[in-house]
């Protein structure tokens, strides 16, 4: 049995080329003592991906180049040699970018529950649902009556932050690019407004949206679009930092653009990262998983399919190509 792997070939500049990234064959190595064979099947391209291929000090060590990427994936025990696991079972993990992975059973979680789609264990039951329950509760404490508003908010983090944010009773004022995302958020998510940020007359319409202001915004994007939310801040506004996407494959510095609106509107703006807030993961999961399958929380995604695939798959985040969650599905040993 064969297996491939996708490896980081060159450092990129910009949006990543096909010439950044190389497909390889090489073995499968057979489990030793309290490891596991697992073939992937669906495999999590996510955002904070393009910051590790480059060599730079960050919260998360580079890829190294000539060795596989890494992520999140769903995968299938093929063969167990560690207690607590038996063949077909379903795990998720962060794992390399491989066909199959040999690895200590430490390093991934049996997935217990089949009532969902798997691939809801690489979105709103994976990280992205987790970076968007412990940012927006721990750092937005969103309260009744309130505006919040979310940037990329038709992705897997942003469509899950206004929903539970509509749970806590807030007014949802979600942005995102092009109409049928817009539409999206308020015809199937419920938010209560869209603003589609590459409409000419975004700035009008995001004005139209938060007659009230804004108390709180969940940043995922900066740039531009953040420039013009930030004119709305109301008095103590809140402002987790997910990310800036925007930024993520520009050649320029775009600098530091916030402080003044920040001293005007005495707002709290925080980055965090989804691991600060492990030690509420149980109770995370339990309360996401409910809200799912009390029909509460919503999540749409785009599945790729076939692990040549995931090079597109990857620069589809970043053109706005992708629809909610990207994944790659490389098996269909799970159907």
């Amino acid at each position: 049995m064969k297996n491939e792997q996708l490896v980081l070939a060159k450092r990129p500049e910009g949006l990543p080329g096909d010439d950044v990234f190389r497909f390889e064959e090489t073995d499968v190595k057979k489990p030793e003592t309290d490891e596991l064979l697992i073939e992937s099947v669906y495999i999590s391209v996510d955002p904070y991906m393009r910051g590790r291929m480059n060599d730079a000090k960050s919260y998360a060590k580079p890829f190294n180049i000539d060795e596989p990427l890494s992520g999140h994936i769903v995968g299938r025990v093929v063969e167990s040699n560690a207690d607590g696991f038996k063949e077909n079972d379903v795990v998720t993990g962060r794992l390399s970018w491989k066909k199959y992975n040999t690895t200590a059973a430490e390093n991934v979680s049996k997935v217990v529950s089949t009532d969902v789609p798997f691939h809801l264990y690489l979105s709103t039951l994976g990280m992205p649902g987790h970076t968007a329950y412990g940012g927006l509760l721990n750092i937005g404490k969103p309260e009744k009556g309130e505006t919040v508003v979310v940037s990329a908010a038709s992705g897997a983090v942003g469509s899950v932050v206004g929903q539970i944010a509509k749970i806590k009773g807030a007014r949802v004022v979600g942005i995102a690019g092009g109409s049928k995302k817009v539409n999206y958020l308020t015809e199937e998510l419920g938010f209560d407004a869209g603003v589609d940020y590459k409409a000419d007359d975004f700035k009008d319409k995001l004005k139209t949206a938060v007659p009230d202001g804004i108390d709180v915004y969940y940043e995922n994007v900066g740039g531009t679009v953040s420039d013009e939310v930030f004119n709305h801040l109301n008095r103590f506004a809140r402002i987790p930092v997910c990310g800036t996407i925007s930024s993520y494959n520009s050649k320029d510095d775009n600098g530091p653009r916030v402080q003044g609106q920040l001293v005007k509107s005495q707002a709290l703006m925080q980055g965090f990262l989804v691991a600060q807030f492990e030690d509420e993961a149980e109770e995370t999961s339990k309360q996401l998983a409910q809200w799912v399958q009390e029909g509460k929380i919503k999540s749409e995604v785009s599945i790729a399919k076939g692990f040549d695939k995931l090079p597109e798959a990857f620069r589809n985040l970043f053109t706005g190509d992708n629809f909610g969650k990207q994944v790659v599905k490389v098996s269909d040993s799970l159907d």
